[in-house]
């Protein structure tokens, strides 16, 4: 008979993987714990962070700025010139002298001048010996004429001699009146002489730098054709800075305007100004309209200088420890896309029918979110429906706009490229009309409180509209009447803590385009829908030449992936 085997002499390991039980237990586990996976794949909750990207509503400061370039100037400068020609002689400073008003800057050669005065005063003295000898001569004129008179009333002189005694006296008188009229002409032309030669000295007008000098010492100026610039002189205490903005964004600027500026190599220094002015006259330059806005900025401890490049940020409105969101999260759909009248992901397409001119569906409300089964589902988003635009004509693919209807209907239906070009083809009068139309419809959805959601045409534009204010008509460059910048109201997506997803509408405030102030509907911390995750997409293998230590690389210069070994051969 055969003994039975030493169970206590084998392995522990080889023991507990007879026992069937522990069989049993592992092939449950199993069974149970794939059935859990599956159930969890069909019929679970969908972790959300995992399909959405969030956004946390924080506190901030926000500016809707207006920016643009340009240029640093003094704002008081004069370019000094000669009057007079000759060669420069001396030049008493250089770029960067500090000058007060009245320093001595240049002198030129004055010996043609000093001789041409020396020239007038003596012609002057001769003119004046030349009167003195006349004032005799009458004299003498006046004795004779005197002494004629008294022997005509004896009848001692002829009448003919007496006649004689009154034309020499009046010819002296003339001869006299003559030497001073030339004496005060000689008198004037010294004045002017005498001026030419202080002219040869040059004095500075007003008190600041010379930054730049365009003549030499040594040069012979020529003032007859020009007066010719010898150098500039600024005051640097206060620059200017002159901006150029495009047509599309003027209409925003506003007289004394908060504005700041960086310069290159500031590392981030930020100066302040108003907005003094807005020049009337564009510059075109390449069918590019620009306007000149000045405003000036203190420069007390010299920082800025001529010509420097800045970027200038005109705050057109602002906000400070405000609620913000990011622009995405903003009426945001299962898509992740911002904007209303886009359907959910899931949610079929509407035909949307043409009715009848003028005539418009009633707008739809939008569902709340319901759960089944203990899973979240994205509530869908019913956008209004409207009336569509009248069929475009055989063989093109746009949709016509109805020339009855009114304007902001003529551009529902139609792609971002057909509305553009719809638009720049309506006269200024129309493009007024729609301005005042869409704000107006937009001002009566915010005093209503409706959440109708229209096409994604009309209340994009309605809602930037009132935000950004009309298009007011200005004068002078400024807008004549300020109205304030209207709120808009959308709707976001709040991360319940349920874990579920709760559309919430909103009231907003300032944006930058990048963020968006919230007025009311959201409080500091929530989280909001800002996206959809995108699906990872698996990293492409290595090269063979990468994984050679680029033994099997290309030469230098060569795209990635050139030149290397096929693989596989």
């Amino acid at each position: 008979m055969t003994a039975p085997p030493d169970t206590a002499s084998r392995p522990r390991w080889r023991r507990l993987l007879a026992h069937r039980a522990l069989w049993a237990v592992i092939a449950l586990l199993l069974i149970v714990g794939g059935g859990y996976a599956a159930w969890r794949l069909f019929y679970g909750q969908p972790n959300l962070r995992e399909q959405y990207q969030f956004a946390t509503v924080q506190r901030a400061d926000i500016q809707d700025l207006v920016t643009a370039t340009g240029t640093v100037q003094p704002r008081d400068y004069v370019d000094v010139g000669a009057q007079v020609s000759g060669q420069l002689k001396r030049l008493h400073v250089e770029v960067g002298s500090i000058v007060k008003a009245g320093d001595l800057l240049a002198e030129i050669d004055p010996t043609v001048l000093t001789a041409t005065v020396d020239a007038r005063r003596a012609g002057l003295r001769n003119q004046r010996a030349t009167l003195a000898e006349r004032e005799s001569q009458y004299a003498l004129a006046q004795l004779l004429l005197t002494r004629q008179r008294n022997l005509m009333k004896d009848d001692a002189t002829t009448t003919e001699s007496l006649q004689q005694a009154e034309a020499t006296a009046k010819a002296a008188k003339a001869q006299i009146d003559a030497i001073k009229a030339s004496i005060e002409q000689t008198e004037s032309t010294l004045r002017a002489d005498e001026a030419n030669l202080n002219y040869a000295k040059i004095y500075a007008p007003l008190a600041g730098t010379v930054v730049s000098v365009t003549a030499r010492q040594g040069q012979t100026l020529n003032a007859n054709q020009s007066a010719p610039t010898i150098l500039r002189i600024a005051d640097l205490s206060t620059m200017t800075v002159q901006t150029q903005v495009s047509e599309a964004d003027v209409s925003k600027l506003r007289q004394d305007m908060t504005v700041y500026f960086t310069t290159l190599g500031s590392q981030g220094r930020r100066w302040y100004g108003t907005l003094r002015k807005v020049e009337p006259t564009p510059t075109v330059t390449n069918n590019v309209v620009l306007y000149n806005a000045l405003f000036d900025v203190p420069n007390n401890n010299q920082a800025l200088m001529t010509n420097m490049t800045a970027q200038v940020f005109f705050i057109a409105a602002e906000a400070k420890d405000a609620l913000v969101v990011p622009v995405a999260a903003i009426g945001s759909t299962g898509s992740g896309r911002t904007g209303g009248g886009r359907r959910e992901r899931g949610e079929p397409e509407r035909a949307a029918s043409a009715p009848a001119e003028g005539a418009s569906a009633p707008a739809a409300s939008a569902s709340p979110p319901t759960t089944s089964a203990g899973a979240a589902s994205v509530p869908a988003r019913r956008s209004s429906s409207s009336a569509a635009p009248a069929a475009a004509p055989a063989g093109t693919g746009a949709a016509a706009p109805r020339s009855g209807a009114p304007l902001p209907e003529r551009f529902a239906g139609m792609s971002r490229e057909e509305r553009r070009a719809a638009f720049e083809a309506m006269s200024p009068e129309e493009r007024q009309a729609l301005r005042e139309q869409r704000l107006a419809a937009g001002d009566d959805r915010l005093h209503r409180g409706e959440n109708a959601r229209a096409p994604a045409t009309a209340r994009a534009a309605s809602a930037t509209a009132a935000a950004s204010g009309p298009t007011i008509p200005a004068t002078g460059g400024f807008a004549t009447v300020e109205r304030p910048r209207g709120t808009r109201r959308s709707t976001v997506k709040v991360l319940t803590p349920a874990g579920t997803l709760e559309e919430r509408s909103v009231e907003l405030g300032v944006s930058n385009r990048v963020q968006v102030q919230v007025l009311s509907g959201l409080s500091e911390g929530d989280q909001v829908v800002a996206g959809i995750k995108q699906p990872q997409q698996a990293q492409a293998p290595r090269s063979a030449g990468a994984q050679g230590g680029g033994l099997q690389q290309g030469p230098a210069g060569m795209p990635p992936g050139m030149g290397q070994a096929p693989r596989g051969r």
